[in-house]
């Protein structure tokens, strides 16, 4: 699905996404990733939803963002508390919902100029 806003003001912006990659500033990734306004994370190690635990969150807390849009592929899945302790002992808010959601959203918050992390599943 293609996304229309065209401009992020030399930030990072989702212009579109599938099941299978996510395109950043109109470059494919077909990997799971980490996107910011400013940042790219594209060795970020989350295999899926089940798997995720607090170490999978400690680069996302290096980054310092407001809060993390969890993108959990085309199902919408919660994480236990336990999984994301790390990033609520930094501040730092988490959100979960569909992988599609996430990029709409990502794109919303970056534009209003929010500190915004969108962890995306494919």
């Amino acid at each position: 699905m293609k996304l229309h806003l065209t401009t992020a003001e030399n930030n990072n912006l989702i212009t579109a996404y599938s099941d299978s990659y996510i395109e950043i500033n109109k470059q494919r990734y077909g990997q799971n990733l980490i996107v910011m306004p400013q940042t790219i994370v594209l060795d970020w190690h989350a295999e899926n939803v089940s798997s995720l635990e607090n170490n999978h969150f400690q680069e996302i807390i290096k980054l310092k963002p407001e809060v993390v849009l969890l993108g959990t592929g085309k199902t919408h899945l919660f994480l236990h508390p336990k999984n994301h302790q790390i990033l609520t002992e930094h501040g730092i808010a988490l959100e979960c919902m569909t992988t599609a959601a996430a990029c709409r959203t990502y794109n919303i918050l970056m534009s209003e100029g929010r500190l915004v992390a969108a962890a995306l599943i494919l």
